[in-house]
């Protein structure tokens, strides 16, 4: 069977077309989806884990910064940076613990530094630090 304009490769690329772009959305969505349960499920497992206050100190600082673009329309993009910030303790145990932390924790932390870590699962709540001279 000849195709649209005669041409029989228009068939061919058309039905393929046809089964991808839903392909795609399904798998699209689906990703989204999973992400959504994810983040619910930790949240969920967060809120009943119990309150933690264990001696900590902070080993490390890091940051991951993300640049996001959106096209404006007319060639113009705008551009978003966000920054998370990270903060790793280590306990007695001598396990070590990276939390996402508020750009305020973060100043207010430096490495080195020893206290009281007060945390929830995977949730960071705070750190008190020790007042006294080492």
């Amino acid at each position: 069977m000849i195709g649209f304009g005669g041409d029989p490769g228009f068939d061919v690329t058309f039905s393929i077309m046809r089964i991808m772009v839903p392909v795609i959305f399904v798998l699209v969505f689906g990703i989204i989806i999973v992400a959504m349960v994810r983040g619910i499920g930790e949240w969920n497992k967060n809120n009943h884990s119990p309150k933690l206050s264990v001696p900590a100190k902070v080993v490390s600082r890091r940051t991951a910064v993300s640049h996001h673009h959106h096209h404006q329309g007319n060639g113009m993009y705008h551009t978003h940076t966000a920054t998370s910030y990270f903060a790793t303790f280590q306990v007695e145990s001598g396990d070590r613990i990276e939390f996402l932390v508020s750009g305020t924790e973060y100043g207010m932390l430096a490495e080195g530094d020893s206290g009281e870590l007060t945390f929830q699962g995977t949730r960071y709540l705070n750190f008190q630090r020790n007042e006294s001279a080492e």
